[in-house]
């Protein structure tokens, strides 16, 4: 049997949706090792005068220790 384990982090960028995902992965990659998938539970979109100026994603990263 294999076993895998999980992490939630909420990553944030102010570029874009994917950089979000991608500063969440980062995250994780500096306290684990073996990460395999990164499942985005929910995306937030914080605005200021009509503009998107910060994008989070709820994000769930599965590894395997």
């Amino acid at each position: 049997m294999t076993e895998v384990k999980f992490l939630h982090l909420i990553g944030e960028s102010n570029k874009s949706w994917e950089h979000a995902v991608q500063q969440a992965v980062k995250e994780a990659a500096e306290t684990v090792q073996n990460i395999q998938t990164v499942y985005v539970k929910e995306f937030l979109a914080v605005v200021e005068k009509d503009a998107i100026v910060n994008y989070k994603v709820n994000a769930k990263i599965t590894f395997a220790p």
